[in-house]
């Protein structure tokens, strides 16, 4: 029987998982699924606990990014640097 609900994920799986839904990428079913993977396994508990405090601390940092257009102009003033410096 081919079409079998798989049930249980791998590690890995799990892991991936859990940062989608850090994001709210994952459906209701791969949390279902991850949250029966926590269950029984203590090494992907500590990774969604870390990933927990993780983005925990980064919207607590309240970082502000740079904006786009911001962005290149820095890689246009790289570009131009490295440029110059492989010319001399």
């Amino acid at each position: 029987m081919s079409d079998k609900i798989k049930l249980m994920l791998k590690c890995d799986e799990a892991n991936h998982v859990c940062d989608k839904s850090q994001y709210k990428n994952a459906s209701l079913w791969e949390k279902i699924k991850l949250n029966l993977h926590l269950i029984i396994c203590k090494a992907c508990r500590k990774y969604t606990k870390n990933n927990a405090k993780l983005t925990h601390t980064i919207k607590k940092a309240n970082v502000v990014c740079l904006d786009k257009k911001c962005k290149e102009n820095m890689k246009k003033e790289l570009d131009k640097a490295i440029k110059e410096t492989s010319i001399n």
